[in-house]
């Protein structure tokens, strides 16, 4: 562990697309055991920042540290293997191949048979549909069964860190609260979780801290109840 105790660090983080810089100079930390939750605007760098965590984006400037090693410059993964694991935006599950393949891939970088199936197990405890639909294609899936496949296949690299973008995106709201009951859960059994969500209401219920993100730069940070009393975020991302 890195001074400050953290699990996971970001430090000074700049990422461009072409001429686009995307983030600004971004720094924050996660403790072990945390939920923390990016919240702030379409375009504001939330997926960025997750993206150059798991190693799908490279920074110009700065660094991502896990219990102080640097993951920078790793490819995605050799990161998955340090125990980082992301279920992305979209869902971006494989529609022509079986839940069962998408799972299988998930735990494609695991040797131990009996913990996979363990894993397996653990996976479908958490989401009961997929053992019902264990043999159908993904894309015959519902969106909420495909994001449920999503989460899914990311706990099968057992991971550490879960990075979870957008999960409740398109979701009816009755599985909205699903899977954020089943977040609460995962975190519960010992996986620290940095979400970020557009439901910023949702994400800061369940979050212990959270970090407002506006044009590529951390704006504000605070503990999530304090978050949601403060006028300036109920104003802009709450509805408030």
């Amino acid at each position: 562990m890195n001074a400050a105790g953290y699990l996971l660090e970001v430090k000074n983080l700049s990422v461009f697309y072409g001429g686009i810089q995307a983030l600004r100079g971004v720094s924050f930390g996660i403790h072990a055991g945390e939920i923390v939750t990016l919240i702030g605007a379409n375009g504001a760098g939330k997926t960025t920042t997750l993206r150059t965590i798991s190693g799908l984006l490279k920074p110009k400037e700065g660094e991502v540290l896990l219990e102080g090693k640097p993951l920078t410059g790793l490819p995605a993964h050799e990161v998955v293997k340090r125990g980082v694991s992301h279920s992305p935006e979209g869902r971006k599950v494989f529609a022509n191949m079986s839940v069962r393949e998408n799972l299988e891939l998930g735990a494609y970088l695991r040797r131990d048979r009996a913990e996979i199936a363990r894993n397996l197990a653990r996976v479908f405890k958490l989401f009961p549909r997929l053992a019902e639909r264990f043999k159908q294609n993904a894309g015959t899936l519902s969106g909420g069964e495909q994001q449920m496949l999503a989460i899914g296949r990311a706990m099968m690299a057992s991971p550490r860190i879960l990075l979870l973008d957008e999960p409740s995106l398109g979701l009816a709201p009755l599985l909205v609260k699903a899977i954020f009951d089943v977040i609460k859960e995962i975190n519960q059994e010992g996986v620290t979780v940095l979400l970020v969500e557009q439901n910023a209401n949702q994400a800061l219920h369940i979050a212990k801290r959270g970090y407002v993100l506006e044009t590529g730069r951390v704006i504000m940070a605070d503990d999530a109840a304090r978050l949601m009393a403060n006028e300036d975020v109920k104003k802009a991302y709450l509805g408030g």
